[in-house]
């Protein structure tokens, strides 16, 4: 069944037909959440207050658009209103040295680090690129479709990919020569 489908089905209340979606769109949901917020819970609470939010509101959907972006905006609109909410939290800063002295540990633990590393690296995005660049890289949404989701025109989207790309090269410079370890 197709997403507009399931959309009018929930909206007249047929609660399975909503569980549809969020189980096609969880994951996205969460990476999109998690790309505003840091904290994992965090980012699944905003990722659950946006499945409710989207529930809410599901009488304004348009069923001639696609649903995915639709949802992903309104994920992201939560996932940044749960960030303006939060208290400022103390956090040390990564060392800017790289990560390895000695001998290089196994491939799991190596990924395990490079994934920290690059975590850190999005999290000193503006909100707006690192949201950007999840979208397009991770998710696979087009420049378009993620205008539509931050609401913002597409060169926008197209700027902010390419200065996040850039600033992500640069903090993870460290980690280029080791790039075959991670894969």
């Amino acid at each position: 069944m197709e997403d507009a489908e399931l959309a009018a089905l929930a909206h007249a209340g047929n609660r399975e037909a909503f569980g549809e979606l969020v189980e096609r769109y969880a994951g996205q949901a969460r990476r999109v959440a998690r790309s505003v917020l840091a904290n994992e819970a965090d980012a699944d609470d905003a990722a659950q207050d946006g499945f409710l939010a989207a529930l809410r509101n599901l009488g304004r959907y348009d069923p001639g658009r696609p649903f995915g972006p639709w949802l992903m905006r309104i994920v992201a609109n939560a996932a940044t209103d749960r960030r303006r909410r939060q208290k400022v939290r103390a956090a040390d800063q990564l060392s800017p040295q790289t990560p390895f002295a000695g001998p290089l540990p196994d491939r799991e633990a190596f990924r395990r680090q490079f994934r920290e590393a690059l975590e850190a690296a999005l999290a000193l995005l503006p909100e707006r690129r690192r949201m950007a660049v999840v979208l397009f890289d991770v998710e696979g949404y087009s420049h378009q479709e993620i205008a539509d989701i931050l609401d913002v025109p597409v060169g926008t989207v197209r700027s902010d990919v390419f200065h996040a790309r850039r600033a992500l090269r640069k903090e993870l410079a460290a980690w280029e020569d080791l790039k075959e370890e991670i894969i």
